[in-house]
C-alpha cells in the first residue's frame, strides 16, 4: 500500500524557517519532520511513499538523493573526487518524489499523484504532523466499514476543520467552524481510488469540495484518535515537538 504525503505548501505561519526550506524539511531533533512521518508509517509496515512536492521541492529531492551518504560514514578522496560509504545501511523505503506545482492546492496535489494511486487503497497525510497512531488499526477500521474514505479525528485547537458525527460516520464537514463537537481533521487518511474522481483540478482544496462531497454522500468515516497528535504550523509548535524529542520521550517515536 502506498502512502501519499502532501509536502508542497508554503508554510507561511512558519516563515522564520520556511523562507529557506519547505516546511517538511524543518528539523526536529536534527531530522526533517518528513523523516519522522515516514518512520511512523514504516514502523507499521508501510514503506512506499509518494511525496507531492511544490514550494522549494528541490530541497526534498536533494535530501533523498543524498540520503544514503548523509546517514553513513564516508571517505572522500579530494584529489580524485571518489567517495566510499563505510558499512552503509538505510531504511528499506521506496520514495517517489513528484513535482505537483508551486501553487497547486491540496486536492490538486492529490489529483496529480493519481498515476501512483489509481490501482488500490492508499493512505494520505500532511507533511507537517506527527502522532502515536496505530496505522494498522486505522486500516482495519477503514476496511471494516467499506466506505470510500476514512480520516483520523483528533481533538486539538478549533482553528482546524471540524466534523459533525453520527456515531463514527461523518455527516458534515466544516472548515474552521466557530462551534462544533470538537473533533478536527488530523490527517492520516485511508482512501479508495474513487475519491480521485471528486477532485476537479489544481485549484481544488482537498478539505473543501472532495471532503464535503464525501461527507454529504455518507462516504466519509472518522477514526477517533485520543492519543498524541501535533501539527507543526508555528514556531511555538516546533518548540513543543523539539522539547518532546529532546526529552527522549517523544510520543510519536514508535520505531
Amino acid at each position: 500500500m502506498k502512502v501519499a504525503i502532501l509536502a508542497g505548501g508554503l508554510g507561511s505561519r512558519l516563515q522564520e524557517e520556511t523562507t529557506v526550506r519547505p516546511k517538511p524539511m524543518v528539523e526536529i531533533g536534527g531530522k526533517p519532520i518528513l523523516w519522522h512521518i515516514l518512520n511512523i508509517y514504516a514502523a507499521h509496515g508501510f514503506d512506499e511513499f509518494v511525496v507531492a512536492l511544490g514550494y522549494k521541492g528541490e530541497f526534498v529531492k536533494e535530501y533523498f538523493l543524498n540520503f544514503f551518504a548523509l546517514n553513513n560514514d564516508l571517505t572522500v578522496d579530494l584529489r580524485s573526487g571518489a567517495a566510499r560509504v563505510h558499512s552503509g545501511n538505510g531504511p528499506a523505503w521506496k520514495v517517489h518524489l513528484v513535482d505537483t506545482g508551486p501553487s497547486t492546492q491540496t486536492g490538486g496535489r492529490v489529483k496529480r499523484l493519481q498515476g501512483h494511486l489509481r490501482e488500490r487503497t492508499f493512505m494520505l497525510t500532511y507533511g507537517d504532523g506527527v502522532a502515536d497512531l496505530d496505522l494498522k488499526k486505522l486500516l482495519e477500521f477503514h476496511r471494516a466499514h467499506g466506505k470510500l474514505a476514512t480520516v483520523t479525528a483528533v481533538r486539538p485547537p478549533s482553528r482546524f476543520g471540524s466534523f459533525i458525527l453520527d456515531g463514527n460516520q461523518i455527516t458534515r464537514f466544516e472548515e474552521k467552524p466557530q462551534t462544533g463537537e470538537g473533533w478536527i481533521n488530523g490527517g492520516f487518511f485511508v482512501l479508495e481510488p474513487g475519491v480521485l474522481d471528486l477532485i476537479e483540478g489544481d485549484d481544488t482544496l482537498w478539505e473543501r469540495g472532495p471532503m464535503e462531497k464525501l461527507a454529504a454522500a455518507g462516504e466519509l468515516m472518522a477514526y477517533r484518535h485520543d492519543g498524541f497528535w501535533q501539527a507543526m504550523d508555528t514556531l511555538r509548535e516546533r518548540r513543543v515537538l523539539e522539547d518532546l524529542w529532546a526529552s527522549g520521550k517523544a510520543p510519536w517515536k514508535v520505531w
